[in-house]
C-alpha cells in the first residue's frame, strides 16, 4: 500500500501553519517581535495555507516584512527553528484533507524530537497560545522564551500541541460511530445543485435531500458524484415538485431533518423560514425571514405580508405578521434603507405610475443614463440597461404596462446609471456579523460581448480581480453594517447576503441586494471554498459566525460556463436528451451542476429549462480555470430528435474576457512634484498604455505629487505616510501595506527621495522602477542637478534618463530603458531637456510590462537559441552516418531506408525502445557536466533491443528545459552523437522543447527512441533450455538506474559530488564516478546474433539481476547462479553504506553485470572467444539453466556476493 507524503516543514526560520485567512493579533505581534528583535536569530518565514499574515503583518502597528524563505530545494533546512500551528476549531474543519495532512506533519515532526524545534500552537477559540495556563499568552514572557530556546517551554508546547490533536482525534473516532445530520435543500437550479455538492462533501452531513431537485441530484443520475444526494420523495416514494410551506414542514417531520437550507429568493419571502421556527422547532435553517428578505423582495413596496402567501398554519400568520408590522408602509425600503445608514447607493426614484415615470426620464438630460428595475421578485431577469431616453421609456413600458415580469412590474425604480466595474460580493451572515467571501463577476447578457438580452447569468469567474484587498475590507464592513442595522430594527439577517455592487470612480455602491446565494455566482464560490460549508451554516443559524475560520483555496480560480436552450430568454425548446454528460464531468478540474433537468424513467437526462447546465473548471489562475470549463463544453450537446446533427445548445465563448485582459495596476511613489507622472495619467487615461494608476504614496504630506493621485479621483488610494518614529524597514513596510491593499502590481517611483531598504527591495523585485537623470551606469548615485553638473564636467557629449529595476544596489539594478540626449552648457538647460525625457520613458517601461502582444521570447522560448543549437549539433550528427541514413537534421522527419541497411520488408521485424536517463540527470544538473549523459540516453534503449536480437539502426532524442543553454545543449547531444556511434546507429532527429512553466532554470530531461530491425527467424529469447550456459559482461559502473538510492547514500555519508571519491581514489570525485555512462553492449553481441550462437540476453537495470534475467526464460526455468564475480568497489561501498542485504542489492543495482548472455553449451567457448575479439577481455562464468519445480523463485543464487 502506498503512503502519502508528509508535508515539508522545513525550509524557513519560522513555518506558519494553518492559519489560512486569519491573521491573530497574539501571532502577529510575536512575529513582529522576533523578526526585529537584535537578538533574534529568526530572519526567514515559510507560510503553508496561512496568506492573510504576511499582509496583516506589513501594517501598522507592526510594519514588518515577512522575509520569505526560499523555495525549498528538498534539502532538509536545519535553521527551521520555530513552527506556529494554527489549530483547527472545530471538528469539521479538522478532517478536511489539508487540516490533516498539517497535523500530521506537525505530529511527526514532534516524533522526530528534533532539539532545534519549537513547535507552538495557537487557539484561536481561546485567542491565545497552548498551553493557556502556562503564560504563554503574555508576549514578553513568550518572546523570552523562544529567544532563550529554553527546554522546558519547548517541551510544555510540544506536549500541549500533541495533547490537543489528540483531543481532535479522539472526536474524529467518537463521529465515527454518530451517523451525521440529513439536510433538506430547498430548490432546483444549478445554485442548489452546487450546494448539494457542498454539503455532501462535509464529514457532518449524512444525506441532502433537494425538494424538488433536478436530473443532477437525482440519486441514479449516471454522472451522479455521491449517494448523500437525493431528490425528495412522499410517504409513497413519489417525487416531491413543489417547496410550498406545508409540504416543507412534512418533509422535515417525516424524515428527521436537522437543518433546511433555502436556495431561491420565493420561499424566503413567503416566508418558509418563520414558518420552520414555530412548526418544526430545533431545526436549523439556514436563510433570512420573511421581513429580513425583503431586502431583496421589496426594492420599493410596503413591507406589509401578502396576502396569497402559502403559509396555512395560523401561528406561522401571526409570527409575520409580527415581524413586519414595524415595517409597514415604509416604502422603496432597501434603497431608504442605504441612504439612511450611510450605505453608498445609486440616486434613485420610485414609481407606481408609467406616466410618472416617464415624465421623470424626459426632465433629464439625454446623456443622463438611468437603469430600470421590476420592484419585486424576476428571478435575477428584473433589471434592464437601456442606453438611451427612448431605450429608457421602452423599458418602463415593459416593466410597468406589459407586464414583462408581472406583478414584480407593479413598482419600478429608476436609478442613476453608475459606471465602473460590477461584482457580486456574497456574504455570510449570523445575524450579527457577515464574512465576505471573494468576489465573483457574472456576465447577465445573452450574448457575446455583452449584446443580447438580459438574462440570470451566462457565466461567471472568482476571484474578481478587480475588488483589491481594501475593497474586499471596505464592501465586508458594508455587509456587516448591513446585517448590524437589520439587526437593530428587529429583523436579524441569516443566511447569504449578495450584494451587488458597483465599483464606481467614488468607490463601491451597493446596486442591489439579493438574499441568497447567486446563480451562478454559487457555482465558482463553492468550488473555492476550503471550509466545511455545513459548518460555516451550522454557525451562521447559531450566530457563531465569529467561532469559525470562513477561507478559500489559495492561488486558485474557477470559472462557470452556462450552457442554455437556444432561444434562451424568449422562446426556447425543451425535452431535449444531453449528450456528452460524462466526458464532460470526467475532465479534471471539471464539474457540470444541473440546472434545468430532468431524468426520464429510461435513464436519459433532458433538458426542461432555459439555463440547463452551468460547467465550472478550476485551475491555479483564470486562464487554465476557463479552459478546463470549455474543454468541457465542447463535449455537451442538446440533442434535436428531428434532426441529430443540430445541437440546440448556447453558451457565451468570452467568459472572463476582461479579466484575463485586465490592465496593469500601477503604484506610484515620489516625494516631490511628480512631473514625469503626467504623461502616464495621460497614456493611462486615453488608452496609450493597458494599464490604471490605482494608488500614490508619498514620505512628504505636501508633495504635489499627491494632488496629482487626488486629481485621479476617489478610488485611488492617495496616502502620506510618516516616517517619524520608524526604522527604514518599517517605514518602508507601511508603505507596502499601501500599495498591496490596493492591488498594485507595478511601482514606479518618481521623484522618490529615500534610500530603500533591502526588504522592500527584495519584495518588489523585478516590480519596481525608478527613473535617474543619467545614462547609468555613468553617475550613478547622485540626484538632481549634481549629476547634470557631472555630466557636463565630465564633458560628455549626451546624456538622458533611465529608467531601471530597483535593488540593494542604489541604481544598479537592470536597465530597462533608456532616452538620450544631447549634453547642454548649464546643468539647469539638461535637466530640462531630460525631464522631458522621463515621462515618455516611463511609458515605454509600463509598455514593455503589460504589453499584449507576447512573443515566444516574452514567455521564455528562444527561436534563435534553438537554430543556433541545431547548427551547433549538426556536425555530431552528421558523424553518426550509417548504410539507410544520412543524419542530416532540420526536416520534420528523419529517414531510412531498410534495404541500404540489408533488411528485406518482408523478412523483418522492426523494434522500437525508449528510455531516459531517470535521476542521474539531478547529478549531472549539480555538476554541470553534461557530456556523458547522452550516452546514457542511447546505452538504455539500444541494449534494449539487443535483448531482442535486433541491429539499433536509428535513433532520435527529446530534450526538454526550462531555458534553454545551447552550449549545454549541445554537450547532451554530442553524448548522444558519442552513443549512437558506439551503437552504430544513425541519429536521424530530436526535438529540443523549452518550457519555462514546466522546468525550472537550469533544469532539463531526456528521452531516446530507438529503432531496430531482427530477421524474423531470428528473435531472441528463442529454443531457452536447460543446460544453457549464463555468461556475464561487465558493467561500467551503477549505470542509469538506483540513482535516487545512490543520491541518498552520499547524503548520508555527509560527501557531495565534488567530494573525493571514497571508493575510488583513481576517479576524482563523487560527481565524476557516478557519471561514468552506461556501458553500450552492441558491437560485442552483433557477432554472436549474426552467428546465431545465443538462445537469448538479459539486459541488467532497474530490478537487478533478480528481476530482469527471468523476462527473457521460459516460465518452467530457473537460472542457478554459482560463479558471481566480486562486487565492484562503488557496489561495495554502497552496500557497506546502505546495510541492504544480497538479496536487496541483486534487485537493485546490477552489482557488476550489465549484459547477461544466454548460450548453448556447446558454443560457450566460442562465445567468449569472439567476445575477447571484440575488445571484451573480461567474461563471467555465471552458471546454467536448470529446470523449475512449480513456484520456484526463477534465479537462485548458490553464492554469496563478496
Amino acid at each position: 500500500m502506498a503512503h502519502s507524503k508528509v508535508m515539508d516543514l522545513t525550509n524557513g526560520d519560522i513555518i506558519l501553519v494553518g492559519f489560512r485567512g486569519t491573521s491573530p493579533a497574539p501571532v502577529l505581534h510575536l512575529l513582529s517581535s522576533l523578526l526585529s528583535s537584535p537578538s533574534s536569530n529568526y530572519r526567514t518565514i515559510r507560510a503553508i495555507r496561512s496568506p492573510a499574515v504576511e499582509y496583516q503583518l506589513l501594517k501598522a502597528p507592526y510594519r514588518t516584512f515577512f522575509n520569505n524563505a526560499p523555495d525549498n530545494d528538498g534539502s532538509d533546512n536545519k535553521n527551521t527553528k520555530l513552527i506556529l500551528y494554527n489549530l483547527p476549531t472545530s471538528l469539521a474543519e479538522y478532517l478536511s484533507p489539508s487540516s490533516l495532512a498539517e497535523a500530521n506533519a506537525i505530529r511527526s515532526r514532534l516524533y522526530a524530537k528534533n532539539p532545534s524545534d519549537v513547535v507552538l500552537t495557537y487557539d484561536s477559540t481561546q485567542k491565545s497560545f497552548l498551553p493557556n495556563n502556562n503564560n504563554v499568552d503574555d508576549n514578553d514572557v513568550l518572546l523570552t522564551s523562544l529567544l532563550a530556546n529554553e527546554t522546558n517551554f519547548r517541551t510544555t508546547s510540544s506536549q500541549a500541541t500533541l495533547t490537543a490533536i489528540s483531543t481532535l482525534d479522539a472526536l474524529a473516532s467518537s463521529s465515527l460511530h454518530t451517523p451525521g445530520d440529513i439536510v433538506l435543500l430547498v430548490g432546483s437550479g444549478g445554485r442548489e445543485h452546487a450546494l448539494a455538492v457542498s454539503l455532501s462533501n462535509s464529514p457532518l452531513v449524512q444525506k441532502v435531500i433537494c425538494v424538488p431537485g433536478n436530473g443532477g441530484t437525482t440519486s441514479c443520475t449516471p454522472c451522479h458524484v455521491t449517494s448523500k444526494i437525493v431528490n425528495a420523495t412522499d410517504a409513497e416514494g413519489k417525487p416531491v415538485l413543489d417547496s410550498k410551506n406545508e409540504t416543507i414542514v412534512e418533509l422535515v417531520r417525516r424524515l428527521g431533518v436537522d437543518m433546511v437550507v433555502v436556495g431561491p429568493e420565493q420561499p424566503l419571502v413567503d416566508g418558509l423560514v418563520d414558518c420552520l421556527e414555530v412548526e418544526c422547532q430545533g431545526v436549523r435553517v439556514f436563510g433570512p425571514s420573511r421581513a429580513a428578505a425583503e431586502l431583496e423582495a421589496s426594492k420599493v413596496r410596503s413591507l406589509c405580508p401578502s396576502n396569497n402567501h402559502t403559509v396555512k398554519p395560523d401561528t406561522c400568520r401571526s409570527v409575520l405578521l409580527t415581524k413586519t408590522r414595524t415595517l409597514t408602509n415604509i416604502q422603496a425600503f432597501t434603497k431608504d434603507f442605504l441612504q439612511q445608514h450611510s450605505i453608498p447607493t445609486a440616486k434613485y426614484r420610485n414609481f407606481t405610475s408609467a406616466d410618472e415615470a416617464i415624465a421623470y426620464v424626459q426632465s433629464l438630460s439625454p446623456t443622463d443614463r438611468q437603469v430600470v428595475k421590476a420592484s419585486g421578485l424576476a428571478a435575477g431577469k428584473g433589471v434592464l440597461l437601456p442606453t438611451t431616453p427612448a431605450q429608457t421609456i421602452d423599458a418602463i413600458h415593459e416593466i410597468m404596462s406589459d407586464k414583462a415580469f408581472g406583478a414584480a412590474g407593479d413598482t419600478c425604480v429608476i436609478e442613476s446609471f453608475m459606471t465602473g466595474p460590477e461584482a457580486s460580493c456574497l456574504a455570510f451572515c449570523d445575524g450579527k456579523t457577515a464574512v465576505l467571501m471573494p468576489a465573483a463577476q457574472d456576465h447577465k447578457r445573452a450574448l457575446d460581448n455583452d449584446e443580447g438580452l438580459n438574462t440570470g447569468g451566462m457565466g461567471a469567474y472568482a476571484p474578481a480581480p478587480c475588488v483589491t484587498p481594501e475593497l474586499h475590507r471596505e464592501i465586508e464592513e458594508m455587509c456587516k453594517k448591513t446585517v448590524e442595522k437589520m439587526a437593530e430594527r428587529g429583523t436579524p439577517y441569516v443566511g447569504v447576503l449578495y450584494a451587488g455592487m458597483m465599483l464606481t470612480p467614488n468607490g463601491p455602491s451597493v446596486l442591489e441586494f439579493n438574499c441568497r446565494f447567486g446563480d451562478p455566482e454559487t457555482q465558482v464560490l463553492l468550488p473555492l471554498l476550503e471550509t466545511d460549508l455545513y459548518e460555516i451554516m451550522i454557525a451562521c443559524c447559531d450566530g457563531k459566525l465569529d467561532t469559525v475560520d470562513v477561507r478559500f483555496k489559495e492561488n486558485i480560480s474557477a470559472a462557470t460556463v452556462v450552457c442554455a436552450a437556444k432561444g434562451y430568454p424568449e422562446t426556447y425548446p425543451k425535452g431535449m436528451p444531453i449528450k456528452g454528460l460524462d466526458a464532460a464531468d470526467s475532465i479534471d478540474n471539471v464539474k457540470v451542476y444541473h440546472a434545468g433537468t430532468k431524468l426520464d424513467q429510461d435513464g436519459t437526462i433532458r433538458c426542461t429549462g432555459g439555463r440547463v447546465l452551468a460547467v465550472t473548471g478550476t485551475g491555479p489562475n483564470l486562464t487554465e480555470a476557463l479552459a478546463a470549463s470549455y474543454k468541457a463544453v465542447k463535449n455537451l450537446s442538446f440533442v434535436d430528435t428531428s434532426d441529430p446533427t443540430n445541437n440546440l445548445m448556447h453558451y457565451r465563448t468570452d467568459i472572463a474576457k476582461g479579466a484575463i485582459r485586465k490592465k496593469l495596476r500601477i503604484g506610484v511613489m515620489g516625494s516631490t512634484r511628480g512631473t514625469a507622472l503626467l504623461p502616464v495619467m495621460e497614456a493611462c487615461a486615453n488608452g496609450t498604455l493597458h494599464a490604471e494608476i490605482v494608488a500614490v504614496v508619498s514620505n512628504r504630506s505636501q508633495a504635489q505629487i499627491l494632488e496629482k493621485g487626488r486629481s485621479l479621483g476617489p478610488t485611488v488610494t492617495t496616502r502620506f505616510v510618516s516616517s517619524k518614529g520608524l526604522s527604514r524597514e518599517q517605514f518602508d513596510a507601511e508603505c507596502t501595506s499601501v500599495l498591496v491593499g490596493a492591488g498594485v502590481e507595478y511601482v514606479l517611483l518618481v521623484g522618490y527621495m529615500r534610500i530603500l531598504s533591502k526588504q522592500f527591495t527584495d519584495y518588489w523585485a523585478g516590480r519596481c522602477v525608478n527613473v535617474h537623470p543619467s545614462l547609468l551606469p555613468k553617475h550613478a548615485g547622485g540626484m538632481d542637478l549634481e549629476v547634470h553638473q557631472a555630466v557636463i564636467d565630465a564633458h560628455e557629449t549626451e546624456s538622458g534618463c533611465t529608467i531601471h529595476e530597483v535593488t540593494e544596489e542604489v541604481d544598479g539594478g537592470p536597465i530597462v530603458v533608456q532616452k538620450v540626449v544631447k549634453a547642454s552648457e548649464t546643468a539647469e538647460s539638461l535637466k530640462a531637456k531630460v525631464q522631458a525625457l522621463e515621462g515618455p520613458a516611463f511609458i515605454e517601461a509600463i509598455q514593455k510590462k503589460c504589453k499584449t502582444t507576447i512573443s515566444y521570447a516574452d514567455a521564455g522560448v528562444s527561436i534563435d537559441a534553438g537554430n543556433s543549437l541545431v547548427e551547433l549539433i549538426k556536425p555530431a550528427c552528421k558523424a553518426t552516418r550509417r548504410p539507410g541514413c544520412d543524419a542530416d537534421l532540420g526536416g520534420f522527419g528523419g529517414l531510412f531506408d531498410l534495404a541500404a541497411a540489408g533488411y528485406k520488408s518482408e523478412d523483418t521485424i522492426i523494434i522500437g525502445a525508449t528510455d531516459g536517463v531517470g535521476t542521474k540527470l539531478r547529478i549531472a544538473h549539480i555538476t554541470k557536466k553534461h557530456e556523458t549523459v547522452g550516452i546514457d540516453l542511447v546505452a538504455m534503449c539500444v541494449n534494449d533491443l539487443i535483448v531482442a536480437g535486433g541491429e539499433p539502426l536509428f535513433f532520435l532524442d527529446y530534450f526538454a528545459t526550462g531555458k534553454l543553454d545551447v552550449e549545454e545543449a549541445a554537450s547532451v547531444v554530442r553524448g548522444i552523437a558519442e552513443g549512437c556511434k558506439q551503437a552504430g546507429c544513425g541519429l536521424i532527429g530530436g526535438e529540443t522543447a523549452e518550457m519555462p512553466s514546466m522546468y525550472a532554470p537550469g533544469d532539463y530531461d531526456l528521452a531516446g527512441f530507438s529503432v531496430g530491425a531482427v530477421h524474423k527467424d531470428r528473435v531472441l529469447p528463442k529454443n531457452v533450455c536447460a543446460g544453457n550456459v549464463l555468461l556475464g559482461l561487465p558493467s561500467s559502473g551503477i549505470h542509469s538506474n538506483g540513482f535516487s538510492l545512490v543520491r541518498k547514500l552520499i547524503e548520508k555519508a555527509n560527501l557531495d559530488y565534488g567530494s573525493v571519491c571514497p571508493w575510488d581514489n583513481n576517479v576524482g570525485t563523487v560527481g565524476d564516478a557516478l557519471l561514468t555512462p552506461t556501458k553500450i553492449y552492441v558491437k560485442c553481441c552483433l557477432p554472436l546474433l549474426q552467428k546465431e550462437m545465443l538462445t537469448g540476453l538479459a539486459h541488467i537495470t532497474g530490478g537487478g539481476l533478480l528481476e530482469n534475467l527471468p523476462r527473457s526464460l521460459p516460465s518452467n526455468l530457473k537460472a542457478e547462479i554459482t560463479g558471481h564475480p566480486p562486487l565492484p568497489s562503488v557496489f561495495s561501498w554502497m552496500k557497506q553504506t546502505s546495510g541492504l542485504d544480497d538479496h536487496e542489492m541483486l534487485r537493485t543495482f546490477n552489482c557488476g553485470i550489465g549484459m547477461v548472455l544466454i548460450v548453448k553449451k556447446e558454443c560457450a567457448d566460442e562465445t567468449k572467444d569472439l567476445l575477447r575479439e571484440t575488445g571484451e577481455s573480461v567474461v563471467y562464468e555465471l552458471g546454467q539453466l536448470v529446470d523449475r519445480l512449480g513456484e520456484e523463485e526463477q534465479v537462485e543464487m548458490k553464492c554469496l556476493l563478496a
